[in-house]
């Protein structure tokens, strides 16, 4: 089945992309969010995010275990992964192995029956971090981004609301 990524810089975008790509498919949408409301900022943008895309979408909150999040809502609508990087920030955040999760999860995705669009940040636009933290957390996006971008069907970059076709 159609496996699509979506990358982009911060406010790009992307979730809007990844949203209309995914109610594209039939069936219900299955929204499945790694964020979590740790503070009322990032709860305000969650809140932000649900009344957008409106109460059609059946919503699983995943801020660790998205592959087995995609193989439970498997034979349904297309689901949507918003995002991976804020992923990989919990599974680094847990000590979780994340390579061997991002592996697993590009192991998974080929043999999906239902669709996944998958919302990803591009972060290694910019200059090199100042500190070890904040380096590691670019590379291993950059690596997951090029795991995810290898078994993808389609990965498109958005730019000021505007999507470009890489693949």
């Amino acid at each position: 089945m159609t496996i699509i990524l979506i990358t982009g810089g911060a406010r790009s975008g992307k979730s809007k992309r990844a949203e209309t790509r995914t109610r594209a498919f039939p069936g219900q949408p299955v929204y499945i969010a790694t964020a979590e409301a740790l503070d009322g900022e990032m709860a305000e943008r969650i809140a932000r995010h649900r009344a957008r895309r409106g109460t059609d979408w059946i919503e699983r909150e995943v801020p660790l275990d998205v592959v087995p999040a995609l193989l439970a809502t498997d034979g349904g609508g297309a689901r949507l992964v918003d995002c991976l990087t804020l992923w990989l920030s919990n599974l680094m955040h847990a000590e979780r192995d994340w390579e061997h999760e991002v592996n697993a999860l590009a192991g998974v995705l080929p043999r999906l029956k239902s669709p996944a669009v998958l919302v990803t940040n591009e972060v290694g636009l910019g200059i090199v971090p100042d500190n070890a933290l904040a380096r590691s957390f670019r590379d291993a996006a950059g690596i997951m981004n090029q795991i995810i971008a290898d078994v993808a069907d389609e990965v498109e970059f958005v730019v000021a609301g505007l999507p470009m076709k890489l693949k």
